[in-house]
């Protein structure tokens, strides 16, 4: 190994042990900044959000420079590599720059109802085959005609056989088609960002992404009912509901060791939308959402993995509650809650990762940054426990020196 690499490697060492300690609780010699985004890394590469969606190339040019900008001790490999995947399945569930949005607008999630609550029935009894013929026709024009899909459950003998006949309709044979092409460019998109965190590997920066994983309410409400739906189901299909949180907590969980193991980092990312103040009561958390929330996070704590769980909004009301879980074995990552008081509640429980100001990335100044990230590592920061970031990562709109502000505070001050 030579000098150069050498240096890399042990840069690599110290950064991933650093942010790991921090993860138990632990303080190390200082603050770890990690770094995570949507497309700033294309604006200050100069190049368009879709550019970045669509080409593999120029988003990985464009997230070295960031990475090599800011010098972060972890990163997300976030480099939104889906376009042709999208374009391929006509995928419906949302829009994306250039493609119902503007060519440097984020992506935009649509809040709809695909499943009825009168459906509840079928799908807790094969939630397979309702996906299949049912749901995945309505989110994206690949998955049309597997409507046709036989009902395999359903069959035996000669019928069995019979049924093979739906693959020669033309719409199913249309569909499986294009899931081929579509799988191609995904397959594709897996390869490149793989390669992106080898060679991210080489040049001293150890990837924080890893696993993905939703808390079941969430993805209840996020892909199936809808928010009104299932904030509806919050009193007209009580039981309904928790038995599909039930049942859904356990099908969150297929593959999700095993994919983050294979990314070869213990990190498992979970963005929380539905459960946080504003959306859901004090007593609606306690029974619909805490419950799958930590039944899942127990999961991957007995793996050997680390949840890292974006708290989006304010979720003050919360802390008593959310420390129910092992000590040092988890990343509570808040937008808007206040750390200080996260740190007060929560110090001993959890590490904590955030959260300057989307406002202040965006329209502050370096020395407003740098004020506000010397209280975070100070006061926050003080003992171990703590990661800096953005409050909800670095926005598209971030001013390149507030950015840079953010990342060097770290080697400024002293937990």
């Amino acid at each position: 190994m030579d000098e150069g690499n050498a240096a890399a490697s042990e840069r690599y060492e110290t950064r991933r042990r650093r942010l790991l300690d921090q993860v138990a609780l632990r303080e190390t010699d200082r603050t770890p900044f990690v770094f995570a985004t949507r497309f700033w890394a294309a604006a200050y590469a100069g190049i368009t959000y879709e550019e970045q969606m669509y080409d593999a190339e120029k988003s990985a040019a464009a997230f070295e420079k960031a990475l090599r900008l800011l010098e972060p001790d972890g990163y997300t490999p976030s480099l939104y590599i889906y376009g042709p995947t999208l374009s391929a399945l006509d995928y419906r569930l949302m829009q994306w720059p250039g493609h119902g949005t503007d060519p440097n607008a984020t992506f935009q999630y649509l809040d709809r109802e695909y499943m009825a609550a009168k459906d509840y029935d079928e799908y807790l009894f094969d939630p397979t085959g309702y996906c299949l013929r049912h749901y995945l026709p309505k989110v994206a024009g690949a998955f049309e005609g597997l409507a046709r899909m036989p009902d395999f459950a359903s069959l035996s003998e000669w019928r069995f056989v019979g049924a093979m006949r739906a693959f020669g309709r033309p719409e199913l044979r249309a569909s499986l088609l294009r899931l081929l092409e579509a799988g191609e460019r995904a397959e594709e998109a897996a390869q490149k960002s793989a390669a992106f965190v080898k060679r991210m590997a080489s040049l001293g920066f150890p990837s924080v992404g890893g696993g993905f994983c939703k808390a079941p309410y969430d993805h209840i409400s996020d892909f199936l009912r809808g928010s009104k739906g299932c904030m509806l189901d919050l009193f007209r299909n009580r039981d309904k509901l928790l038995e599909a949180i039930d049942k859904v907590s356990e099908l969150l969980m297929r593959g999700v060791v095993e994919e983050t193991r294979a990314g070869g980092t213990p990190y498992v990312f979970i963005p929380l939308h539905w459960g946080l103040d504003g959306f859901m009561s004090p007593e609606h958390f306690r029974t619909f959402y805490w419950p799958g929330l930590r039944k899942v996070l127990l999961r991957l704590i007995e793996h050997e993995l680390i949840p890292v769980v974006l708290w989006e909004g304010d979720c003050t009301s919360r802390l008593e509650q959310i420390g129910d879980i092992p000590r040092g074995k988890a990343v509570y990552w808040f937008e808007r809650t206040d750390l200080v008081r996260a740190k007060e509640v929560l110090g001993d429980t959890v590490c904590l990762r955030g959260n300057v100001p989307t406002s202040m990335l965006v329209a502050g100044t370096p020395d407003e940054i740098d004020a506000y990230c010397r209280m975070l590592i100070t006061k926050v920061g003080k003992g171990g426990g703590f990661i800096l970031d953005g409050a909800a990562s670095v926005p598209d709109e971030a001013r390149t020196e507030n950015v840079l502000a953010m990342a060097r505070s770290v080697h400024k001050y002293a937990n």
